[in-house]
């Protein structure tokens, strides 16, 4: 992969970007719809569409991290398949939901990122550190099952599944 993270956040060295990448790498992506919200450099929706996605929807707040990713699709080849979405985004929903960034973002985002993730799908949550993973886990626990916590140094990657039925009246 050929990446230019420009003023935005994500080369690929970061534990955090790492975690993800690395179960990224161990789910089923091929036909996938994937969202990467706080996507910063896009590494994580490119590497998705590297590994089999049909199509990312790449969310961030930073006008910078729109174009560094929008530059970096095309570097890559992949931009055809790869959208780009400034905050508030209008999502559908996604059999994964990738969102690398802070703990405390990440707890704010709940209502959002649960919603943006079908049922039965994957939900990603880095960018925290392993004294952070409790609190965001709880943020998430009324729509998900807890895969797994994967950690590296003091930083860790939540996946979560998105339980298999939906209440229609809340989308929760």
């Amino acid at each position: 992969m050929r990446l230019d993270p420009g003023l935005a956040f994500g080369t690929g060295t970061h534990p955090t970007t790492a975690l993800c990448l690395q179960i990224l790498d161990a789910l089923p992506l091929s036909g996938r719809l994937i969202i990467d919200y706080g996507c910063g450099s896009g590494i994580l929706g490119i590497a998705a569409l590297k590994m089999g996605a049909a199509h990312v929807i790449a969310v961030d707040l930073d006008p910078q991290a729109l174009l560094a990713t929008r530059e970096n699709a095309l570097r890559n080849r992949v931009s055809s398949a790869l959208e780009v979405q400034g905050v508030p985004a209008k999502l559908r929903p996604a059999s994964c939901v990738v969102a690398n960034i802070l703990a405390g973002p990440l707890i704010d985002l709940a209502p959002i990122l649960t919603a943006a993730c079908d049922a039965g799908g994957d939900l990603l949550l880095s960018g925290l550190l392993k004294t952070q993973a409790y609190a965001v886990k709880a943020a998430y626990a009324t729509g998900f099952d807890m895969v797994q916590v994967v950690g590296r140094d003091d930083w860790c990657c939540i996946h979560a599944r998105r339980t298999a039925t939906r209440n229609t009246q809340t989308g929760a």
